[in-house]
Protein backbone atom coordinates (compact mmCIF):
# COMPACT_ATOMS: atom_id res chain seq x y z
CA UNK A 1 0.00 0.00 0.00
CA UNK A 2 1.36 3.53 -1.12
CA UNK A 3 1.48 6.83 0.82
CA UNK A 4 -1.58 9.28 -0.28
CA UNK A 5 -1.20 12.89 -0.35
CA UNK A 6 -4.54 14.94 0.96
CA UNK A 7 -4.60 18.39 1.10
CA UNK A 8 -8.20 20.22 3.04
CA UNK A 9 -7.98 23.93 3.94
CA UNK A 10 -10.71 25.61 6.47
CA UNK A 11 -11.49 28.75 7.17
CA UNK A 12 -11.71 29.42 11.20
CA UNK A 13 -12.79 32.64 13.27
CA UNK A 14 -9.23 32.84 15.37
CA UNK A 15 -6.00 34.38 14.54
CA UNK A 16 -3.16 32.13 13.74
CA UNK A 17 -1.63 33.51 17.00
CA UNK A 18 -4.13 31.75 19.08
CA UNK A 19 -4.45 28.51 16.77
CA UNK A 20 -0.83 28.08 16.87
CA UNK A 21 -0.50 26.88 20.72
CA UNK A 22 -3.39 23.68 19.45
CA UNK A 23 -1.09 22.52 15.88
CA UNK A 24 2.13 22.49 18.12
CA UNK A 25 1.98 21.37 21.50
CA UNK A 26 0.79 18.61 23.60
CA UNK A 27 -1.84 20.09 25.35
CA UNK A 28 -3.62 21.83 22.48
CA UNK A 29 -3.37 18.82 20.21
CA UNK A 30 -5.11 16.17 22.47
CA UNK A 31 -7.74 18.78 22.58
CA UNK A 32 -9.05 18.03 18.73
CA UNK A 33 -6.24 15.95 17.34
CA UNK A 34 -5.60 13.15 19.20
CA UNK A 35 -6.74 11.08 22.62
CA UNK A 36 -3.46 11.88 24.51
CA UNK A 37 -0.28 13.65 23.05
CA UNK A 38 3.08 13.54 25.27
CA UNK A 39 6.69 14.93 24.36
CA UNK A 40 9.43 13.27 25.40
CA UNK A 41 13.28 14.54 26.03
CA UNK A 42 13.95 13.93 23.05
CA UNK A 43 11.50 16.41 21.69
CA UNK A 44 9.55 12.98 20.05
CA UNK A 45 5.39 13.31 20.10
CA UNK A 46 3.52 10.31 20.64
CA UNK A 47 0.05 10.70 19.16
CA UNK A 48 -2.15 8.07 21.03
CA UNK A 49 -5.53 7.16 19.39
CA UNK A 50 -7.48 3.84 20.25
CA UNK A 51 -4.65 3.21 22.96
CA UNK A 52 -2.19 3.33 20.10
CA UNK A 53 1.34 5.29 20.17
CA UNK A 54 2.06 7.18 16.74
CA UNK A 55 5.22 8.66 17.33
CA UNK A 56 6.15 12.06 15.28
CA UNK A 57 8.89 14.85 15.11
CA UNK A 58 8.50 18.23 13.73
CA UNK A 59 11.02 18.83 11.34
CA UNK A 60 9.87 22.21 10.42
CA UNK A 61 8.36 25.23 12.31
CA UNK A 62 7.76 28.42 11.90
CA UNK A 63 5.83 29.98 14.91
CA UNK A 64 2.62 31.12 13.84
CA UNK A 65 2.28 30.17 10.08
CA UNK A 66 3.36 26.52 9.85
CA UNK A 67 4.30 22.95 11.61
CA UNK A 68 4.92 19.97 10.08
CA UNK A 69 5.34 16.33 11.27
CA UNK A 70 7.09 13.20 10.25
CA UNK A 71 5.89 10.27 11.79
CA UNK A 72 8.67 7.49 12.89
CA UNK A 73 9.05 3.79 12.22
CA UNK A 74 7.65 1.42 14.79
CA UNK A 75 10.47 -0.38 14.95
CA UNK A 76 13.07 2.39 15.31
CA UNK A 77 11.55 5.43 17.02
CA UNK A 78 14.05 7.75 15.71
CA UNK A 79 13.79 6.47 11.59
CA UNK A 80 11.40 8.64 9.85
CA UNK A 81 8.56 6.53 8.19
CA UNK A 82 8.21 9.43 5.69
CA UNK A 83 4.07 9.87 5.97
CA UNK A 84 4.23 13.39 7.81
CA UNK A 85 1.42 16.03 7.98
CA UNK A 86 1.55 19.77 7.65
CA UNK A 87 -0.71 22.55 8.98
CA UNK A 88 -0.12 25.99 7.81
CA UNK A 89 -2.02 29.25 8.31
CA UNK A 90 -2.78 32.05 6.57
CA UNK A 91 -5.01 35.06 7.41
CA UNK A 92 -6.98 36.84 5.51
CA UNK A 93 -7.09 40.78 6.64
CA UNK A 94 -10.03 41.85 5.15
CA UNK A 95 -12.10 39.70 6.95
CA UNK A 96 -9.96 38.20 9.44
CA UNK A 97 -10.19 34.70 9.39
CA UNK A 98 -7.64 32.41 9.07
CA UNK A 99 -7.29 29.03 6.78
CA UNK A 100 -5.81 26.27 7.76
CA UNK A 101 -4.19 24.34 5.30
CA UNK A 102 -3.46 20.29 6.28
CA UNK A 103 -1.57 18.25 4.26
CA UNK A 104 -1.45 14.98 5.12
CA UNK A 105 0.81 11.91 3.33
CA UNK A 106 -0.38 8.72 4.72
CA UNK A 107 -1.60 5.13 4.03
CA UNK A 108 -5.07 5.77 4.23
CA UNK A 109 -6.17 5.25 0.57
CA UNK A 110 -10.39 6.97 0.83
CA UNK A 111 -10.49 10.17 0.33
CA UNK A 112 -13.88 10.15 1.50
CA UNK A 113 -12.74 8.61 4.63
CA UNK A 114 -9.62 11.16 4.86
CA UNK A 115 -12.89 14.14 4.24
CA UNK A 116 -14.87 13.22 7.03
CA UNK A 117 -11.95 12.68 9.65
CA UNK A 118 -10.66 16.20 8.92
CA UNK A 119 -14.21 17.44 9.12
CA UNK A 120 -14.48 16.23 12.47
CA UNK A 121 -11.29 16.94 13.84
CA UNK A 122 -11.17 20.82 12.40
CA UNK A 123 -14.94 20.50 13.86
CA UNK A 124 -13.47 19.54 17.47
CA UNK A 125 -10.68 22.55 16.47
CA UNK A 126 -13.40 24.96 16.08
CA UNK A 127 -15.17 23.85 19.61
CA UNK A 128 -11.64 24.39 21.30
CA UNK A 129 -11.07 27.64 20.00
CA UNK A 130 -14.37 29.32 20.08
CA UNK A 131 -14.30 29.94 15.83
Amino acid sequence: MGKQRYIAEFELRASPRMLFPYLTSPAGLAQWFADDVKLDDRKVFNFIWDDTPHYAKITALRANKYVKFEFLTKDDPLLPEVAFLEFRLDQNEMTQSSFLKITDYSDTENEDDLRELWSQLVGSLREAVGG
